[in-house]
C-alpha cells in the first residue's frame, strides 16, 4: 500500500467553498485541486499550461509571474466567482543553471522573484478586499524547505525568493488575522512528482543504475531524508486540506514543514 492510498480524502467539508489553487494543473498543486474538488469546493486552477482533465475544475490560463497575468485571474474571479474563500499560492520554481552565485545574474533573481513571491503578493492584493468584507477567508502559501536549507548551487534565489514568501506570509497574517482571514505557510521538502519521476529516471539513465538507486542518490544529494522516501502529492494535498478546513479554525501564522524529516533541526 503506497501512502497516497493510506489517505481518505473524499469529504465534503468544502461544500460552498470557492478555492483557487495557482499552478494547479500539474504535480502537487494538481493534487491540491483534485482533493478540494473530491471534497465539494467550487475549485478555480490557473497555470500558464491547461490542465490534461478538468473535470469538475474551472481553468483559467494565465502566466502569474507578470502583472498582466495575475490581473486577469482577479478580474475573472472577481465577476464570474464574485471572490473567493480559499487561496492556494502553490505557483513557483526555479530554472536557474548550477555554478553557484556566479551564475545567477540579476535577471535570473528578477525571475525567481517574479515566480515564486510577486503572484501571491499581487493575488492577495486584489482577493483580500472582498474576503475582508465578509469577514472570512483562508491564504495558504506553498513555500519550500530551502528557505531553511538553501542549495547555493542551483537554487540560491529560488530559496531567497522561498524565504522571502515565508516572511511576508507571517507578516501578512499578523495583519489580516484580526480580520477573520487565516494565513499559513506549508513548506515541503522533496516531492516525488510526475516532473520528479522523470528527473530521477535520466538520473538513472545518465549513471548507467537503476530508478531506486538514483532516487536515493538524490535523496542522499538533499542531506538525506529519515522517513526513507519523499513526499507523495497527495500527502503534500492532505495538509493543505486540512489547514484550510474548518478542523484548523485556531491555527493562523503558522508554517507547517512537511519533509519526511529533512531538516535536522527544529
Amino acid at each position: 500500500m503506497n501512502a497516497s492510498t493510506r489517505l481518505t480524502p473524499d469529504t465534503h467539508e468544502f461544500i460552498g467553498k470557492r478555492v483557487l489553487v495557482t499552478g494547479g494543473t500539474k504535480g502537487a498543486g494538481k493534487a491540491m485541486a483534485k482533493r478540494f474538488n473530491r471534497g465539494g469546493a467550487t475549485v478555480i486552477v490557473t497555470a500558464r499550461s491547461a490542465p490534461d482533465e478538468e473535470a469538475g475544475i474551472h481553468f483559467v490560463q494565465a502566466d502569474l509571474s507578470i502583472a498582466e497575468g495575475t490581473a486577469k485571474v482577479i478580474r475573472e474571479i472577481l465577476d464570474r466567482f464574485k471572490g473567493v474563500d480559499i487561496v492556494i499560492h502553490n505557483i513557483g520554481g526555479s530554472s536557474a543553471p548550477s555554478g553557484g552565485f556566479i551564475t545567477v545574474t540579476d535577471e535570473l533573481w528578477q525571475q525567481a522573484m517574479n515566480e515564486n513571491l510577486f503572484p501571491a503578493v499581487r493575488l492577495d492584493r486584489g482577493l483580500l478586499p472582498s474576503m475582508i468584507e465578509r469577514g472570512s477567508g483562508v491564504i495558504l502559501h506553498i513555500s519550500s524547505i530551502q528557505r531553511t536549507l538553501p542549495l547555493y548551487d542551483s537554487t540560491l534565489a529560488y530559496a531567497a525568493a522561498k524565504a522571502a514568501l515565508t516572511n511576508y506570509s507571517k507578516a501578512l497574517s499578523n495583519e489580516v488575522s484580526p480580520k477573520g482571514i487565516r494565513v499559513n505557510t506549508v513548506s515541503p521538502g522533496f516531492i516525488e512528482t510526475d516532473a520528479a519521476t522523470r528527473m530521477i529516471q535520466r538520473m538513472a539513465d545518465k549513471d548507467k543504475s537503476d530508478y531506486g538507486a538514483a532516487r536515493q542518490k538524490l535523496m542522499d544529494m538533499l542531506g538525506g531524508i529519515p522517513l526513507g522516501r519523499p513526499n507523495s502529492p497527495e500527502e503534500v494535498a492532505e495538509l493543505v486540506a486540512f489547514l484550510a478546513s474548518d478542523r484548523a479554525s485556531a491555527i493562523t501564522g503558522s508554517e507547517y514543514v512537511i519533509d519526511g524529516g529533512t531538516i535536522p533541526t527544529i
